[in-house]
């Protein structure tokens, strides 16, 4: 759905759902869209005495929002005398805090109007919202609407809704987004009506395939094709541009493993995000014992199950290549450090039920903060009731919404993602703020920038994923948020060993695998250039300035360009992300994806926090301007591109590109650097 906040209307109006006669005081604060969700039809007006439990949310300090990329920039900013002075959860939440005067004045307006005692309305442990219960007949009158019932056929789900609702005008700017309003809460049907209402039922084979299952809205998985054979211990470094083993990764980027009875900190684990994709144990032991001998059979991550999600799967037939790629690169490369799994909700909803293919990420940040449950900004409160997982769920997991249950690990790497054109520009606000209080709080997050190039998937929008009937570029989501870093994808090609200089990978469809492959980039229409990479990007349109026709501010629908000259450039980094041995269903296989580069690096940085903790230090955060600042301790990519959308997309260059974005790891440049700042 998608709404909008409306300015101050004529002084007297006639509510358009009734005879309501509009106080003089009051103006629409959110309206439903006339393109809004068809799959919930509305039905008859809710009993006036029915309890329903009512959420203000709070808009949060203006001057918070203004301030808050200074903040993080002085947390991460090399140059920065508070450099590694990250945050606490409560510093965060008592910063982002709206004012007491603002909190008063809708405690006053609530208790007056609705005739409800102060002392029933809760303000929030994360001071972002105001609870309460009340009756229909009394939200009505406070904000001068009518509820009606909202159903969900395929899913006999039922909703508390309202078309438009009003607040005074003078509170304007203390209210973010109230429910139920035009966004509703979700309700048992019974408790509507004495309707009979047979939830749907969804048997095999009719789920979607997943956030990122090929189809539109969201990545592909990661590509796979068989080995012409198994690279052994005396022949893998010979063997790199054929399959890329542990060994090959160690070359490429100076360093060696741990040793296997090395003390490491127990508070330094790595986080890698999965959803509707398992990991089987015995493709672990399998790849530990034919490439990393000195990592015992039976490692596994710690799971941090989340609203339902469960791993690993019983039998290997059922292994994801996703989770099995992750864990398999990752474990290698920290080991005896531990990887934490946040496995994300029940098999319905992760493998698309009731249509939720397009949210991600929600649920998730909600088990890690507990205030993101409930948090509000851009007119979204919560999760998004049609995008979203909605729990208890009837079809899968029956407890409550997970919120804040899990602290999140120093690093989190995260290999899913749609385009940007996929999900509302709100919803993707909302949680880009969230990356920034993680990145406060001195939490690394890294997301594989995708792998269709300057496109979309196939079929996601148009016929080859573009924007604007398939001429326009369409950028990655998460990706575009700047309070991440994004890892773009590299190659060794046949012929070249770990000696040689990578290349941005550029895989044509049926060479080898079945469809085409190159390394994410380009520019946001969302979000604009941060500061920590200005520099960068002007270098890079000033001296290797692309071949084609540009607009600004995201406005691809009135200009003939086809790409946003003045976004947030993807990627930041890159890793090797091609002809990755790996273990999966119970057989050696190859696979490729940027899915591939993200815990590669996630897992680099996860060794220099270990090594930072043991001279005293802490871990090292947002690391986006630091390594802006210091390109040199990475290893620059200057060959290939990332062709999509009918054009050879862009091309790597010296210095960042939207390619590969400032380059590979160089670990022992970047662990000094690390160990020598605060």
């Amino acid at each position: 759905m998608h709404f909008l906040v409306l300015p101050c209307l004529a002084a007297i109006a006639i509510d358009c759902v009734g005879a309501r006669v509009l106080p003089s005081s009051h103006i629409v604060h959110e309206k439903r869209d006339a393109g809004s969700n068809s799959n919930w039809v509305k039905r008859d007006r809710v009993a006036s005495h029915l309890k329903v439990p009512v959420r203000v949310g709070l808009k949060q300090n203006p001057d918070a929002l203004e301030q808050a990329a200074q903040w993080l920039m002085d947390a991460s900013h090399p140059e920065s005398s508070k450099y590694g002075q990250h945050w606490t959860q409560d510093e965060v939440i008592e910063a982002f805090r709206p004012s007491t005067g603002a909190v008063d004045d809708v405690l006053n307006w609530i208790s007056e109007t609705a005739g409800i005692a102060k002392s029933k309305i809760v303000h929030t442990d994360n001071k972002a919202f105001l609870a309460f219960d009340a009756s229909v007949a009394d939200l009505e009158s406070l904000l001068q609407t009518e509820y009606h019932e909202h159903h969900h056929e395929a899913s006999g789900r039922a909703m508390i809704t309202c078309d438009q609702y009003h607040i005074p005008s003078h509170l304007r700017d203390h209210i973010d987004y109230i429910t139920p309003g035009v966004k509703g809460i979700q309700v048992k049907s019974s408790e509507l009506t004495k309707r009979s209402f047979r939830p749907g039922h969804m048997g095999p084979g009719g789920w979607g395939s997943g956030p990122w299952g090929g189809g539109p809205g969201g990545w592909q998985p990661p590509k796979q094709r068989p080995p012409p054979f198994m690279p052994h211990p005396h022949n893998q470094l010979s063997m790199c541009d054929v399959a890329i083993t542990p060994a090959c990764l160690q070359a490429l980027y100076h360093f060696r493993p741990l040793s296997p009875h090395a003390e490491v900190s127990p508070h330094n684990c790595m986080g890698i995000f999965e959803e509707g994709d398992f990991y089987a144990q015995q493709d672990l032991n399998s790849f530990f014992t034919n490439f990393t001998s000195y990592i015992p059979n039976g490692t596994h991550p710690t799971l941090d199950s989340i609203d339902g999600g469960m791993a690993p799967v019983a039998n290997v037939s059922d292994a994801g290549g996703e989770s099995d790629l992750d864990f398999e690169l990752a474990i290698p490369i920290i080991y005896p450090q531990t990887t934490t799994l946040y496995q994300t909700d029940d098999y319905y909803y992760a493998e698309g039920g009731n249509g939720t293919t397009t949210g991600i990420l929600n649920t998730f940040l909600d088990a890690i903060d507990g205030s993101y449950c409930t948090y509000s900004a851009y007119g979204e409160t919560g999760d998004d009731s049609v995008l979203d997982p909605t729990y208890p769920d009837p079809n899968g997991y029956q407890g409550q919404l997970m919120c804040g249950v899990y602290k999140p690990t120093n690093v989190i790497s995260i290999s899913y993602g749609e385009q940007e054109q996929d999900l509302p520009a709100y919803y993707q606000k909302r949680q880009c703020n969230e990356y920034l209080k993680l990145g406060l709080q001195g939490v690394s997050i890294f997301v594989a920038s995708g792998d269709t190039g300057v496109g979309g998937i196939p079929g996601d929008g148009s016929a080859n994923g573009c924007l604007n009937n398939g001429t326009v570029f369409s950028p990655t989501q998460p990706n575009s948020c700047p309070w991440l870093t994004n890892v773009g994808a590299t190659k060794l090609y046949p012929g070249q060993t770990v000696y040689d200089q990578e290349s941005a990978v550029v895989d044509l469809a049926g060479h080898p695998y079945r469809s085409a492959f190159s390394s994410g980039g380009g520019f946001s229409n969302i979000f604009p250039i941060p500061s920590y990479q200005s520099s960068a990007v002007a270098t890079y349109f000033a001296d290797h300035n692309p071949p084609y026709p540009y607009y600004y501010n995201g406005q691809y629908n009135t200009s003939k360009g086809l790409y946003n000259r003045n976004g947030r450039g993807i990627p930041d980094v890159a890793a090797n992300g091609d002809n990755i041995a790996t273990y999966v269903g119970g057989k050696f296989t190859l696979e490729g994806g940027t899915s591939a580069s993200s815990p590669i690096f996630a897992a680099l940085v996860t060794r220099i926090n270990e090594e930072r903790i043991k001279i005293g230090k802490g871990p090292v955060g947002f690391i986006n301007p630091t390594l802006y600042s210091h390109p040199e301790v990475l290893n620059d990519i200057v060959n290939g591109t990332n062709p999509g959308c009918g054009t050879a997309g862009f091309s790597c260059a010296p210095g960042w590109d939207p390619v590969t974005g400032l380059g590979t790891p160089n670990y022992p440049k970047m662990l000094g650097l690390f160990l020598s700042l605060p």
